[in-house]
């Protein structure tokens, strides 16, 4: 008996973990090919990012009222000193990541799109060495190598090769390096009380609206309030369209950030990035068949070159955490009472920072 009870706790383990990854891949292959499409006809990316960014923050802010409803416990709110100092950074280089990356759209396809932004955790990496949050190792060395000679043999005389679109998507990897170490460093700060992702959301959007304004205001401001599908709108069932379809957009980006919190409080962030290296290679054949992006085998050479580099760089989190005693659940995800109304999980509490910061790192090459 006891042992059908542990192989019925291990499918059932399997099967929630199946459909975690499944509903992360959903979002996450969704929003890509969405935005993709609705950039097509809607030519306002940055626009389209900050009405992203105010229903990620109007969904944070209602998920944080109804958890402290139920509980009964006041959810963080930083001061002003702190939220400038500490989180503005962060949400500054956020923005510009997200912002360039949804503007790449408009120039290249899915598929080169899918494999310049893998080369985030090279970024990530020259950045967590600087800012000194990972030693100097040769095995390190060797994934920057991987990854870089991905990158080159994947754009070397592509067809359908944009140098706007990729300085756009290569610029908005750079950042995202910034961008995740920042995050790492700023989640490491316990003081702030910003380990649960659904705060940190809801303390980043305000910052990256308005970081994202400027851009938005130099290179969009003036087309989007002539154009007839907003500001000089005649139809307005066309406008309402238009509205619907980026608040869809806005609901599939917040779905995405809390799929990724779901997927890693009930595995580990170890799961998060190996899932995200098949989500890659999902993406480009789903680019090849359904947008008919032309990828040599040149092209699927470098391609898996990159993913050698991106699945070493995973191994090695592998093998750490296993010296540290084993991949561990996101600190305190399912044993606070307010957590445990949203994830319905039931971990112990652990005692330790490193986690959180590797959640948002295994992110960044997502």
């Amino acid at each position: 008996m006891g042992r059908w009870g542990l192989d019925v706790a291990f499918v059932w383990k399997a099967l929630l973990t199946l459909g975690l990854v499944l509903l992360y891949y959903c979002f996450s292959i969704g929003i890509t090919f969405y935005n993709k499409w609705l950039t097509k006809s809607f030519h306002f990316p940055l626009f389209m990012t900050m009405l992203h960014l105010a229903v990620i923050f109007l969904f944070s802010a209602l998920s944080r009222a109804l958890v402290q409803c139920s509980s009964h416990r006041a959810r963080v709110v930083l001061s002003w000193t702190d939220y400038l100092r500490r989180v503005a950074p962060t949400a500054l280089a956020t923005a510009l990541d997200v912002g360039l990356s949804n503007w790449s759209f408009l120039y290249i396809t899915v598929s080169l799109y899918t494999m310049t932004k893998s080369s985030a955790v090279l970024f990530i990496l020259i950045f967590s060495l600087i800012f000194k949050l990972e030693e100097l190792r040769a095995a390190l060395v060797l994934v920057v190598l991987l990854i870089a000679g991905g990158l080159f043999m994947f754009t070397y005389k592509s067809t359908q090769f944009n140098v706007e679109g990729f300085s756009l998507v290569l610029g908005a990897s750079f950042i995202g390096g910034i961008r995740w170490t920042l995050t790492q460093m700023l989640l490491q700060k316990a003081e702030l009380g910003l380990q649960n992702p659904i705060d940190t959301m809801f303390h980043l959007q305000p910052l990256m609206f308005l970081g994202l304004f400027p851009l938005f205001a130099i290179f969009e401001g003036l087309h989007l309030s002539t154009s007839e599908k907003i500001f000089r709108f005649q139809d307005t069932g066309l406008l309402l369209r238009v509205l619907g379809s980026l608040f869809l957009g806005g609901i599939l980006a917040f779905g995405l950030g809390f799929s990724e919190f779901l997927l890693v409080s009930r595995t580990s962030s170890l799961t998060l990035s190996i899932a995200g290296i098949f989500k890659e290679v999902c993406t480009l054949l789903l680019a090849a068949h359904l947008l008919g992006d032309q990828i040599s085998l040149l092209n699927w050479l470098g391609f898996a070159l990159c993913l050698s580099g991106i699945s070493l760089h995973v191994a090695l989190k592998a093998l750490h955490a296993r010296g540290d005693g084993g991949p561990k659940p996101l600190k305190g995800l399912g044993s606070h009472p307010d957590l445990e109304l949203l994830l319905r999980s039931s971990r112990p509490e652990e005692d330790d920072n490193e986690e959180e910061g590797e959640y948002f790192v295994a992110q960044g090459q997502q």
